[in-house]
């Protein structure tokens, strides 16, 4: 056992942005908040033990508590403002901070004082959804616009997608309408946003605006749906996949040039030139993609492999992605909460244990090894990522090993050229090249509805708890980063920890009554196992139907059936509980009394206020979920992202 202990020590550091990052996972899913000043005081001595020579297991606490705490302190330095409550018919000077171009209408990202949406000082940024017939102003410019903003909501359900969490983490104070706007002042005439907008209004192509330019809705939802069920979804938001691709064209562009250069490579090779002009021009697409964090990764990532490569060092390693997690982490913690975080480093992680730590046994013939390779890429990212989709999205593409064989060498050696040959010819009035990418797409998208048509091309999958999740990663970990001597403790306890998640997951039971935090909307688990709605319709909880559908594991397209209120009052009976719900303030008026009386009563909820001093433990108050035991689980709504500062 102390040969294995110590034969750990050069991959102890692989770690390090796991621990802190399980920190920080846990402060964000506090029910509340912990004291700011004893979290700076801890955050504070755990770097200092981090730095001494002290003990691994103190430092893995350390670390841990580093986390946590940076966490804590981030969340309360960053103030994102926000609002106290929706507001409309607003009439304030704006700047045009960003766009969103979607298939079917745009998304400004506004600029504005805080205090003129009473979010307190400072400035804040608002999302507003802009109608088909609203020709959109150009970033930059500086408007007068009539707007109404809504909070960010909260989770519909205990470790649910915390939008409002989301929000705050990502500068975004509040979402909302434009009904029409007045340009003060135009633009400039440079900068990065110019020449953004430059390259949509010529270019007119929602190819050059997701896979340059960054947008990421500008392809029609229906389309995104088949392209998500052939399993190269990612393919619309830039990362990975598209810096590997630019990196190598330009490397490639500038190798050629330079080794023309007969003074520049007598003194040093041509790849080191080449190298730091293709980082620039890496660069340069970074921020003309809009800076995306998936991006950003995959900046980091190409960054310091062509550090590596310049000095000489290997270039993709364990260590090199994990001090690229560190540095985002930093960047932000809340990035290690976010799909496409989580996403991209999984992915990279599987592939740099494959080829690095695996290196398995490839065929001689060329042709069977690009084969061969393209299929254990493909398999290894899928089985590294599953966890993450099935946790974010409740589903898993079936047939992505088969859509990223056949479907992504089309976007490499086809599309994706032709879209960035498209954008600059664009500029000079040229749009053949994007003519034929959007040719080559169609009959590509042909192809992906094929495969999203097989029969159970994709499968609905059960909530993952935090902790399965938990478990899943520490298993995952163990099987890249524990170093075997003789026996491959690796995968023993890599496989023991991914069982107790599989375990906790199958033996996880599911609400059955759900409610909104204003108990405007709730929903029973009728007698089929399905949802029933005491709503068909609630336009201030679009998306919680779909959410407690995905946690009770049925299909988001159903219908949202209604169930059958008598006279105003929903009885919703179980084996161990029996509940009443009102949602008229007329029927809550003539029967409270007798609900408070009756002892078959055991919970009430409401959606006007009550107060009840007889009955007060029965009423249920804010989001909940119960489970079929009886017991009621809340969802936390007080948080620094829930509520305004005073």
């Amino acid at each position: 056992m102390l040969d294995l202990w110590r034969n750990q020590s050069g991959n102890l550091f692989l770690w390090v942005p796991f621990l802190m990052a399980f920190g920080a996972g846990l402060y964000f899913n506090l029910g509340t908040e912990p004291n700011i000043i004893l979290c700076a005081i801890f955050g504070f001595v755990a770097i200092i033990l981090c730095w001494l020579q002290t003990n691994v297991l103190v430092r893995a606490v350390s670390l841990f508590v580093f986390g946590f705490c940076y966490a804590a302190v981030f969340t309360f330095i960053i103030n994102t403002p926000q609002i106290p409550h929706g507001l409309h018919g607003l009439d304030i000077p704006a700047t045009v901070e960003h766009i969103d171009y979607t298939n079917n209408k745009t998304r400004l990202y506004l600029n504005i004082n805080a205090d003129d949406i009473n979010a307190g000082v400072g400035r804040a940024i608002v999302r507003v959804s802009a109608k088909a017939d609203i020709t959109p102003p150009d970033i930059g410019d500086e408007i007068r616009a009539q707007i109404g903003l809504f909070r960010p909501d909260g989770p519909d359900a205990p470790e649910s997608f915390d939008y409002a969490r989301w929000a705050y983490f990502n500068g975004l104070t509040a979402t909302g309408y434009i009904n029409s706007y007045d340009t003060t002042t135009n633009a400039n005439d440079g900068g990065i946003a110019v020449l953004r907008n430059n390259i949509h209004n010529r270019a007119k192509s929602f190819l050059a605006d997701t896979l340059v330019l960054g947008y990421k809705n500008a392809i029609p939802k229906s389309d995104g749906e088949i392209w998500t069920a052939t399993g190269v979804g990612h393919v619309w938001s830039i990362s990975g996949f598209h810096i590997t691709l630019v990196s190598a064209w330009l490397f490639t562009i500038f190798y050629f040039i330079f080794r023309l250069i007969a003074p520049i490579t007598r003194r040093v090779p041509a790849r080191i030139p080449a190298l730091i002009c293709a980082w620039i021009g890496l660069l340069f697409y970074l921020f003309l993609s809009g800076c995306d964090v998936a991006t950003v990764r995959a900046f980091l990532m190409a960054t310091l492999v062509f550090m590596a490569f310049i000095f000489g060092r290997n270039a993709i390693s364990m260590r090199n992605v994990c001090v690229a997690f560190c540095i985002i982490f930093l960047m932000n913690p809340h990035y290690v909460m976010q799909p496409g975080f989580q996403l991209s480093f999984a992915a990279i992680f599987g592939l740099v244990w494959l080829w690095n730590g695996i290196n398995p046994k490839m065929p001689k013939n060329k042709i069977l090894k690009t084969i061969y390779a393209a299929i254990l890429t493909s398999l290894v990212a899928t089985v590294f990522t599953a966890p993450f989709v099935i946790a974010h999205f409740y589903s898993i593409p079936v047939y992505s090993l088969i859509g990223n064989l056949i479907l992504l060498p089309i976007f490499s050696v086809a599309i994706m050229p032709l879209v960035i040959i498209g954008i600059i010819t664009a500029l000079f009035g040229w749009n053949y090249p994007l003519n034929i990418a959007e040719s080559i797409y169609d009959a590509t998208y042909i192809v992906a509805e094929h495969i999203a048509h097989l029969p159970m091309a994709t499968i609905n999958m059960p909530h993952i708890a935090n902790i399965a999740l938990c478990w899943t990663i520490i298993g995952i970990l163990c099987v890249m980063f524990i170093k075997p001597i003789r026996i491959k403790i690796n995968y023993i306890v890599g496989a023991i920890c991914i069982a107790i998640g599989i375990f906790i997951v199958i033996y996880t039971p599911k609400p059955v009554f759900y409610a909104t935090n204003d108990h405007e909307l709730v929903a029973f688990v009728g007698q089929d196992g399905n949802l029933e709605f005491s709503k068909s319709r609630a336009s201030n909880h679009y998306f919680t139907f779909d959410t407690w559908k995905q946690i009770n594991g049925q299909p988001t397209q159903t219908p949202n059936r209604r169930r059958k209120h008598t006279d105003g009052i929903w009885i919703y009976e179980t084996q161990n509980f029996t509940l009443a719900y009102i949602q008229k303030f007329v029927p809550l008026m003539k029967n409270i009394e007798k609900l408070c009386d009756d002892k078959d009563i055991d919970y009430i909820v409401s959606y006007f206020d009550v107060d009840a001093p007889k009955c007060n433990h029965k009423i249920l108050r804010g989001g909940f979920v119960i489970y079929g035991s009886g017991r009621v689980q809340y969802v936390h709504h007080n948080r620094p992202w829930h509520n305004p500062r005073e």
